[in-house]
């Protein structure tokens, strides 16, 4: 009886082990909604000394029922053995993040005369010291990060498709360059694992969630989201990531994301206003923050408005994928805007001057000005209320 006890109590030690492991930090049912972060650390960390332990408790229990019992229980061993090698499998070498999402093998860039993605495609692009890059959504959004170079500086692009949000970060982590892969993710946030010190690090903050660099952050790097078209209007001589034909299967089951119509559950939108996966503008300044429905810019294609003491202007382009949020302080004058959806340009209501979609002044006494960009981003409600608790609403 004793040593039935222990062969149990070992096998739900080993089973429970490798299932919660991986439940904790994968999107299964129930196990994103809970603050787990901190036990699946632990699991992770100490998986094999509790495998050893499990299997201290399992294996002699086992050998001697096996030697001294009857055919049905050799039976109900095996049933008990198999059933362990398959969870192990199972949750070991499929359910992992990084087992089911790889790196490209070919990270081809092209200019815009060789490149082969369509203009219509969302991008993350990034301009830094005069070169320009441009990655698009569907491609990065099944790697979920792309390590790359811009101007000779290394840059760490992301992509976390089940909240929706795109970060550049540099991968340097107190000075030293760092090494990323995908472990999981919290609260539907994807989370990368550096190769120095194991800390987890969660996308959409670049902040570590769990081990001993808990609390640093990654340096964000300024980027936006638009249209490549949109992108490529701006920057001429960008470079474009193009799809890597090892993955063109996996690259195929994210049609539909840029619009939203994806059939995936966890990426589909919600087309109603503040909604679980309702699309949203977030802005963040001072440690504070707002966010702007989509559907609201959709209907007035302007927002004039004024936060953290910073009047500023969000703008939809007639693409409906194309955003922009700049500051409507220019010089001493403090400007209003109207859009004009048929030349698609602003207008400000002070001196009458027409703006355009690279927020250039191109006529009226202003021209040749140009408006600040403000980093903004585009998301899903969850994930931004989640990771900025207490966020005002437009």
């Amino acid at each position: 009886m004793k040593k039935s006890l222990l062969l149990i109590i070992g096998f739900l030690i080993l089973l429970a082990t490798e299932i919660l492991r991986v439940y904790f930090i994968m999107p299964f049912p129930g196990s994103q909604k809970s603050d787990t972060i901190q036990i699946a650390y632990f699991l992770h960390n100490y998986i094999w000394w509790i495998r050893v332990l499990g299997l201290l408790l399992f294996v002699p229990p086992m050998i001697y029922i096996f030697r001294n019992s009857r055919w049905w229980r050799k039976i109900l061993l095996a049933i008990f053995v198999l059933l362990y090698a398959t969870v192990f499998y199972a949750f070991n070498f499929k359910f992992l993040a990084d087992k089911m999402f790889y790196q490209p093998e070919n990270k081809i860039l092209a200019t815009v005369a060789t490149n082969k993605v369509d203009s219509t495609k969302l991008v993350i692009g990034v301009a830094l010291n005069g070169q320009a890059k441009a990655y698009p959504v569907e491609i990065i959004s099944y790697h979920h990060q792309v390590q790359d170079s811009i101007s000779g500086e290394p840059v760490m692009v992301t992509y976390c498709s089940v909240c929706r949000t795109g970060r550049v970060f540099s991968p340097f982590v107190n000075g030293k360059f760092e090494k990323f892969r995908l472990v999981g993710m919290d609260h539907f946030n994807a989370m990368f694992e550096d190769a120095t010190t194991k800390s987890w690090w969660r996308q959409a903050t670049g902040k570590a969630v769990a081990g001993k660099l808990k609390g640093t952050a990654l340096k964000e790097i300024e980027s936006a989201q638009m249209s490549l078209g949109a992108w490529m209007r701006k920057h001429p001589n960008t470079m474009i990531l193009q799809p890597d034909p090892v993955f063109a299967k996996q690259y195929k089951g994210l049609e539909g994301f840029d619009e939203g119509t994806i059939k995936s559950d966890l990426e589909k939108r919600d087309s109603a206003s503040w909604q679980f996966k309702s699309w949203v503008i977030g802005i963040e300044k001072n440690g504070h923050t707002k966010a702007y429905d989509w559907n609201d810019l959709v209907k007035q294609r302007v927002i004039n408005d004024t936060f953290q003491n910073t009047a500023l202007v969000l703008v939809l382009e007639n693409d409906n994928r194309s955003f922009h949020v700049w500051n409507r302080q220019v010089k001493d004058k403090l400007l209003q805007f109207t859009f004009d959806a048929a030349a698609q340009t602003l207008k400000d209501t002070a001196t009458n001057s027409v703006w355009n979609m690279n927020g250039e002044c191109v006529e009226g006494i202003l021209k040749n000005n140009r408006l600040t960009a403000i980093q903004a981003y585009q998301e899903f409600w969850h994930s931004w209320e989640s990771f900025h608790p207490g966020t005002g609403k437009y």
